[in-house]
């Protein structure tokens, strides 16, 4: 009998997504297959959806972190340690893949996510390249793919409960500067934004305020990390009193925009203290330009401001070990609020889309 990858396809913006039947593909040396265990469904999937990224090749598999078991290698696939990968493995892997290593980008500023050859899982390729997204029971892993064990001490779900998010916000605390001691406000309270709150408390931030809503992602906020919680429905100027109050009424070090709303970037210059840092990660697509006032609300203030663009094979690597050594500090494994079969799919995303839930998951 002819094997087959079952998938829940998106076919085109706005557009239900469909059970299909993709062919197995031909595996070549240094490739593998992975049974898929869990696949994520986020902000990202959302987007997709709606037709706000360029350059998507529908039709399409979503999802672009997952984590399973390798079920059939051909050839050799070796981790950064060098010890081969053996079938049954559990792991994931970096979803950005054929990242050039020649490019500008990629050797002289070594900033590896803007390699303007890259390719992403579950993003920019289409059904005809292949299985390459885990709303599927199978995902093909291509030769070059960086895999990553998930160690006997982490649950896989306690891994996707992270997810894109959690590596997003690696990336994003790490671009912050946080360190012991550092006054933090995450704007956003969304998957990334917990991942923000819980990274900055692990950090050791003496302060770390989540402010988003709805109310119960705030809740869940406080037991992520966060040591108050500042809700959307307080006026501006409220809310910019109760985050800089606690500095000393100075502002907070960073501030960390993971919101989506441009005018969350405004907002966080007001939150900021002279000095300061806002990271902007939350402006994933192009959701429209929004009025600063450089004289105050940046060059008066010798503020910075410094974009985050996707992850690296690090952000990935620290999260695994993350996990792995301080997994049981937070409640990760709760922001896990439904799970949803490959049948399911379009619920999923409605769900997302909605934020009826803060994470959900495909179960193929």
């Amino acid at each position: 009998m002819t094997k087959v990858v079952h998938a829940a396809v998106m076919t085109a913006p706005h557009q239900p997504i469909e059970l299909r039947e993709l062919p197995w593909p031909a595996l070549p040396l240094g490739s593998a297959m992975m049974r898929t265990l869990y696949s994520e469904v986020c902000g990202t999937d959302v987007h997709l959806h709606h037709g706000r990224l360029s350059g998507v090749p529908y039709p399409i598999v979503p999802g672009h972190v997952s984590v399973g078991h390798l079920v059939e290698i051909r050839g050799t696939m070796t981790d950064i340690e060098g010890v081969p990968f053996r079938e049954g493995d559990l792991v994931t892997f970096l979803d950005v893949h054929e990242t050039c290593g020649a490019c500008y980008e990629c050797l002289v500023t070594k900033q590896t996510t803007r390699c303007p050859h890259r390719k992403v899982y579950g993003i920019t390729y289409g059904t005809a390249d292949g299985p390459l997204g885990g709303w599927a029971d199978h995902i093909w892993m291509k030769p070059g793919v960086k895999l990553l064990r998930i160690p006997p001490s982490v649950d896989p779900a306690q891994f996707i409960a992270g997810g894109c998010g959690l590596v997003t916000a690696m990336h994003a605390v790490e671009r912050g500067g946080v360190r012991l001691g550092s006054s933090v406000a995450v704007l956003g309270v969304g998957p990334v934004g917990q991942a923000a709150i819980a990274l900055s408390a692990l950090s050791g931030a003496q302060a770390v305020i989540a402010v988003g809503a709805p109310a119960a992602r705030l809740e869940f906020a406080k037991r992520m990390g966060a040591t108050s919680a500042v809700s959307l429905d307080m006026p501006h100027a409220d809310r910019v009193a109760a985050v800089r109050s606690a500095n000393g009424g100075r502002g907070v070090d960073v501030v960390i925009e993971v919101a989506g709303d441009p005018s969350a970037v405004a907002q966080a210059l007001d939150l900021v203290r002279d000095g300061g840092v806002v990271v902007v990660a939350g402006q994933y697509t192009d959701a429209g330009p929004v009025t600063i006032n450089p004289h105050t609300q940046l060059n008066r203030k010798h503020a910075e401001i410094r974009g985050c663009w996707g992850c690296d094979y690090s952000h990935f690597h620290k999260a695994v070990q993350l996990l792995a050594h301080q997994g049981g500090q937070l409640p990760w494994l709760d922001a896990l609020s439904q799970r949803f079969s490959l049948s399911q799919a379009n619920e999923a995303l409605a769900a997302v889309a909605e934020r009826a839930v803060v994470k959900a998951l495909i179960v193929p």
